[in-house]
């Protein structure tokens, strides 16, 4: 599973690109299509304020969050 961490490039640290492996600046609206898919197993998508974020599912571990 590819690691997706947020870039918390957009207005009030919000995140508008991620990086995912060797993938650099991925658009929002891409990885939550690619999260829909099913291409990231371990990621699920967050809706805040009528717009869609990528997120780690649940685990006991801090050093795999999109936002660690």
């Amino acid at each position: 599973m590819t690691k997706i961490k947020g870039r918390n490039d957009g207005p009030g640290g919000r995140n508008e690109h991620y990086d995912i492996g060797s993938r650099k600046n991925v658009p929002r609206r891409n990885v939550v299509a690619e999260i829909k898919r099913g291409e990231h197993p371990g990621a699920h998508v967050v809706t805040i304020n009528d717009r869609e974020y990528a997120r780690d599912n649940r685990d006991n571990s801090k050093k795999d969050n999109v936002n660690r």
